[in-house]
């Protein structure tokens, strides 16, 4: 029989609730870490990282989903995580308030996102996993962010590795 982690999540915490995203975008779970600003980027941009000799460019996704800046606490972490652009792939890192578990949510356990009554956009929503009594916000990574987005985050990663 052959495994697959179609079905699998990353959970973790933001303001409160729980998030997912598939395991198989996930790279690397980081704690904190000095993060560099970059001047004349979006509030939700927080800056990059040096990771292993590249930069990755870090977002507070607290703040891109309209929520209160992420506090910083001995369990905030940064998810590493490939995003597919229009240019291929590229890396990038998130901020949660704290990373849990990779869980199995079976597909039928994940309900179409919500129109109406979120607090996400619902084209950052993959869909609303049932698990136990509660249920997770699994999010679409890839349409998190847009192309310019995507733009400023490869300029980015490109003038650090110039100062590298």
């Amino acid at each position: 029989m052959e495994s697959s982690n179609a079905n699998q999540y990353l959970t973790f915490t933001l303001d409160g609730e729980q998030y997912a995203v598939q395991v198989a975008k996930v790279r690397e779970v980081l704690e904190h870490t000095k993060i560099t600003r970059l001047p004349r980027t979006a509030e939700f941009m927080k800056g990059i990282i040096n990771l292993r000799g590249m930069g990755v460019p870090v977002i507070d996704l607290r703040l891109k989903f309209g929520l209160p800046e992420t506090p910083l606490t001995k369990d905030t972490s940064i998810i590493v995580m490939e995003v597919e652009s229009l240019d291929g792939k590229i890396v990038v890192g998130a901020l949660a308030d704290a990373v849990h578990e990779v869980v199995d949510i079976e597909e039928g356990a994940i309900e179409p996102a919500p129109r109406f009554g979120t607090r996400l956009a619902a084209e950052f929503i993959k869909g609303v996993g049932k698990r136990d009594e509660g249920f997770i916000i699994i999010l679409d990574i890839d349409r998190i962010f847009n192309v310019d987005e995507i733009a400023v985050l490869t300029a980015g990663r490109e003038a650090a590795g110039a100062e590298a």
